[in-house]
């Protein structure tokens, strides 16, 4: 019994140290924040925009999940300085596109890189994070040109901050449809010393009202990002549109249901409210004698 009585201060600060050990594992858990990756893609469309895909997502669980409704800021790096652009805020896949809307006004370091800054100042649930990108400014210009009765579409690349073309950089030509582009030749043409190329364009490709958009795409450079252009060339297979939104069909909308088909539709109703009324007549003649 006094052994008992002995050890039963030593028991009561065993299981006190365990609740306590306990607990602070549980809020550290609660407290525990998760980190969010943010990965950010350049873009490039000439004569039309620059902008941005941003994409943030986290690992919970050891399942990666997409962060919506992250509140990110765009900053420019100038010397050692960040210079805000602007905010954007990711959608429920977890992205948003953010366009540079005065890209004139950036101003590239001493070797031609424009250095951007995405930035996540973290909340209740993540952590702070940030990612940085690089790239230069190239510009792509192509035109259709004819030899010996054959259509090409020629392109050269250019960097515009060194005024000097790029050699050796794969372009991928091809033409622009709703949902997926239809390559021409090749997967992509390597430019030449003069960053250029020549691509032959087969005949018979069907476009709307004969008119094709080919395209140029530098895709996914290490210090261009992707860079694109696109001409209209009349060269192909002549489409006509054939809509019957507005004529009488069996597919039309309500208001343009086919004449017959309404006449029928009537001509049933006339008949079927004729034998109602002539019934009715009768019964009421037998009634009455």
């Amino acid at each position: 019994m006094k052994n008992y009585q002995n050890f039963k201060p030593l028991l009561v600060a065993i299981l006190a140290v365990l609740f306590f050990v306990a607990g602070s594992q549980d809020m550290f858990a609660q407290n525990k924040k998760n980190r969010i990756r943010i990965n950010v893609d350049y873009f490039k469309v000439n004569d039309q925009e620059h902008y941005l895909n941003i994409k943030a997502s986290a690992r919970i669980d050891k399942q990666t999940v997409e962060v919506a409704n992250a509140e990110l800021d765009i900053m420019a790096i100038v010397d050692d300085e960040e210079i805000e652009l602007g905010k954007a805020v990711t959608s429920a896949a977890g992205t948003t596109k953010y366009v540079i809307k005065d890209f004139k006004s950036l101003e590239p370091d001493s070797t031609g890189f424009y250095n951007l800054l995405v930035s996540f100042g973290g909340n209740d649930v993540f952590k702070k994070a940030s990612k940085e990108i690089s790239f230069k400014n190239a510009d792509i210009r192509a035109q259709l040109i004819t030899k010996d009765s054959v259509n090409y579409i020629a392109a050269h690349i250019i960097d515009t901050k060194m005024d000097s073309t790029i050699a050796d950089v794969p372009l991928t030509v091809q033409v622009k449809r709703l949902f997926r582009p239809l390559k021409i030749g090749e997967d992509f043409y390597i430019t030449d010393e003069e960053g250029a190329i020549e691509v032959a364009i087969e005949d018979g490709i069907p476009g709307l009202d004969g008119n094709l958009t080919l395209e140029v795409v530098l895709k996914d450079s290490d210090d261009y990002g992707t860079v694109s252009t696109a001409i209209i060339a009349p060269i192909g297979k002549n489409i006509v549109r054939e809509s019957t939104f507005n004529e009488r069909t069996m597919w039309s909308p309500r208001g343009k249901t086919p004449i017959f088909l309404l006449s029928l539709t009537f001509s049933f109703i006339i008949i079927v409210w004729g034998i109602f009324v002539y019934l009715f007549r009768n019964l009421m003649k037998i009634v009455k004698s």
